[in-house]
């Protein structure tokens, strides 16, 4: 069919510790393994050089943040992007004068940055206390283009808004990704809202019509406030809602 390409995506899922070195390596292996088996465009989960520390309120966390410029986190995943030929969004904690944003590189496959997204929707819930550390991004909801499709990437809990999915559509993306974190309801452990997220996701896809890619964090993360069990499930979803490929979640309720 004339026009038609074929683009490869992935989803990953790593457990997250306070040996930030440790997390990197993990992303930076499962990047390379996706790429060795013939991925175009990899996404890494939401936040993935920390625990997800939001659980708690501390001042000291603040400390996190790094600026865009000089970020070596940033400068190490657009070579390995250039070095793989392949695409990486990236989301990272961002300090930017005085205010704090949950941002995310979208870096090409020569390594150049194809553009910035800061998350518009910020949770403020037991153990999900993002409002404490993110300002509402003031980037706009946005398209990249990337030497293999153009993307549409959203973070987290912007993922529970149709309207995130259906502004991307309509400005073109292609492929729609979101990196995420969500796990159990320090409130009430018995509460699974996995299988709720998933058709969520897979409907965006199916009323847009655009494929779509969601990767989140795995395993228990214990903060002084409790502790929350993230799902993982990181999966693909078809231009009709149907997941093509999902990882393992961790409980069997799931």
């Amino acid at each position: 069919m004339p026009g038609k390409r074929e683009v490869t995506v992935a989803c990953t899922q790593i457990s997250c510790s306070w040996d930030k070195g440790d997390n990197l390596a993990k992303a930076e292996r499962l990047v390379r393994e996706a790429a060795g088996a013939g991925a175009n465009i990899i996404l890494l989960q939401e936040l993935f050089e920390t625990p997800y520390f939001c659980q708690d309120q501390k001042q000291e966390l603040f400390e996190l943040a790094r600026p865009f410029e000089g970020n070596p986190v940033l400068r190490r995943f657009a070579d390995l992007a250039k070095e793989l030929q392949v695409a990486l969004p990236i989301s990272y904690f961002e300090r930017a004068n005085n205010s704090f944003f949950n941002s995310l590189a979208v870096f090409d496959a020569d390594g150049t940055c194809a553009g910035r997204y800061r998350k518009s929707h910020i949770p403020d819930g037991c153990g999900y206390q993002e409002k404490f550390y993110f300002n509402p991004g003031d980037t706009g909801f946005q398209t990249f283009q990337t030497r293999f499709a153009k993307i549409g990437v959203a973070i987290c809990w912007d993922q529970w808004f149709p309207e995130a999915a259906r502004c991307m559509a309509l400005m073109g993306a292609e492929v729609l990704f979101y990196p995420t974190a969500i796990g159990s309801e320090p409130q009430d452990p018995s509460l699974n809202s996995y299988p709720h997220w998933t058709r969520v996701m897979c409907g965006h896809a199916g009323a847009n019509l655009v494929p779509l890619v969601a990767s989140n964090r795995i395993g228990e993360e214990k903060a002084e406030s409790g502790s929350i069990t993230f799902y993982g499930g990181s999966f693909i979803a078809g231009p009709t809602g149907e997941i093509k490929a999902q990882a393992s979640p961790p409980l069997p309720s799931c």
